[in-house]
C-alpha cells in the first residue's frame, strides 16, 4: 500500500519560515520525480516544486529564490524548505509522486502564513 505522508505545516508570521517533510511508503522512492503542489481556498491545485530522481529540481516563479527542495533517498523522504514566507503562500500543501503513469498524493498539511 502506497503512503505519502506530509507533516510541517502550521501558522508562521509573514517572513517566517517552515520545512515541510513528506514521508513515502510503498513505492521504489528512488525512481520517482517527487513535488509539492498546493490548493488555496477557491484555487485550483498548482505546482510549488519537483525534484527527479536524479536530483533535478524545478519551481514555481512565485517561490522561486525562497522555497528550496531536496530528497533523501536512504529516508525516502522529500522536504520543502520556505523561507521569506507570505499571506498568499497559505494554502494546503500536497505531496506527489510521479513514475510514468504510476501518480499517487499525500493528505496534505496546511501553511496558513499570517500576523
Amino acid at each position: 500500500q502506497v503512503q505519502l505522508v506530509e507533516s510541517g505545516g502550521g501558522l508562521v508570521q509573514p517572513g517566517g519560515s517552515l520545512r515541510l517533510s513528506c514521508a513515502a511508503s510503498g513505492i521504489s522512492f528512488s525512481i520517482y520525480t517527487m513535488g509539492w503542489y498546493r490548493q488555496a481556498p477557491e484555487k485550483q491545485r498548482e505546482l510549488v516544486s519537483t525534484i527527479t530522481s536524479g536530483g533535478s529540481t524545478n519551481y514555481a516563479d512565485s517561490v522561486k529564490g525562497r522555497f528550496t527542495i531536496s530528497r533523501d533517498n536512504a529516508k525516502k523522504t522529500v522536504y520543502l524548505q520556505m523561507n521569506s514566507l507570505k499571506p498568499e503562500d497559505t494554502a494546503v500543501y500536497y505531496c506527489g509522486a510521479v513514475f510514468g503513469t504510476k501518480q499517487y498524493w499525500g493528505e496534505g498539511t496546511q501553511v496558513t502564513v499570517s500576523s
